[in-house]
């Protein structure tokens, strides 16, 4: 007979000022979806790797999603991926708690200079760069524990 499943902790992610963020809108000028999609994997990855009692809180205060939005013919923009200055960025503030209590925190710009150069988890996905970054820093910075870079 398994074992009962292990309940998982929970992420809370919030924007501010999302209007306000360098670059978090799709193709067609609404940040509303990218924004969800960022939460969900946060949320996601909390799911698979917070134990029960831990609460991460996540304040995410800017986006440069990869590539730039350039004009296309018609309507909307097309997100052009170059590698060479448009590499994702995204400043957060978070906070990890257990059973109430804050164990860690902090404030950081993450960012991924070599984004196109890494196994692809996520090769079929909107956000696959993003989503890859937030992973790595979720597994540096909240599961292993490891100090943010000076």
């Amino acid at each position: 007979m398994a074992g009962a499943a292990q309940a998982a902790g929970s992420v809370i992610v919030s924007f501010t000022d999302p209007q306000r963020f360098d670059d978090v809108t799709d193709s067609w000028g609404s940040s509303d979806d990218n924004l969800a999609q960022l939460a969900a994997h946060l949320q996601d990855l909390g799911s698979r790797h917070l134990a029960d009692g831990q609460n991460l809180q996540i304040e995410v205060l800017n986006v440069d999603l990869a590539g730039r939005l350039l004009p296309r013919h018609g309507v909307g923009q097309i997100r052009v991926i170059t590698g060479r200055i448009d590499w994702p960025r995204i400043t957060l503030r978070y906070t990890l708690l257990q059973a109430g209590q804050p164990v860690l925190s902090g404030e950081e710009r993450i960012s991924d200079m070599a984004y196109q150069m890494h196994d692809r988890p996520y090769s079929t996905e909107t956000l696959r760069y993003e989503k890859r970054m937030l992973e790595e820093w979720f597994r540096q910075r909240i599961v292993q524990r490891q100090p943010a870079p000076s």
